[in-house]
């Protein structure tokens, strides 16, 4: 998808500081920080959900969260805990329709959701 910001991403057309790399997920930086440690994990190849993913892909969509898990592991924040969100559609947050995964550790993180 040409107008697909995270494919643009994955295509190197826009930069972002890469996390890992592998041939079916890459994860890079939030540019927009939540947490001392924000980082986005995504499937390469285009979703509009990680509902849409699990359905075609459920593999993939364990390698999604695979990676993360091993990301909070190598970075070094697994062990003080993180939070692993997936938002969908308008409600939920989604921002970018491309499936994503948000891990966000570094700090304690509070409340799962703002009131």
């Amino acid at each position: 998808m040409t107008d697909c910001l995270f494919c643009r991403i994955v295509a190197g057309e826009i930069p972002a500081t890469v996390v890992s790399d592998s041939d079916d997920v890459m994860a890079f930086r939030d540019i927009n920080p939540k947490a001392p440690e924000h980082i986005l994990v995504i499937p390469k190849a285009h979703f509009d959900t990680a509902a849409a993913m699990a359905t075609v892909d459920p593999l993939l969509a364990g390698k999604v969260v695979a990676e993360a898990g091993a990301i909070a592991e190598k970075l070094g924040f697994a062990a003080d805990g993180y939070r692993l969100m997936f938002n969908t559609g308008a409600n939920g947050g989604q921002e970018v329709l491309h499936a994503h995964l948000h891990i966000l550790g570094g700090r304690p993180l509070g409340p799962m959701l703002a009131t």
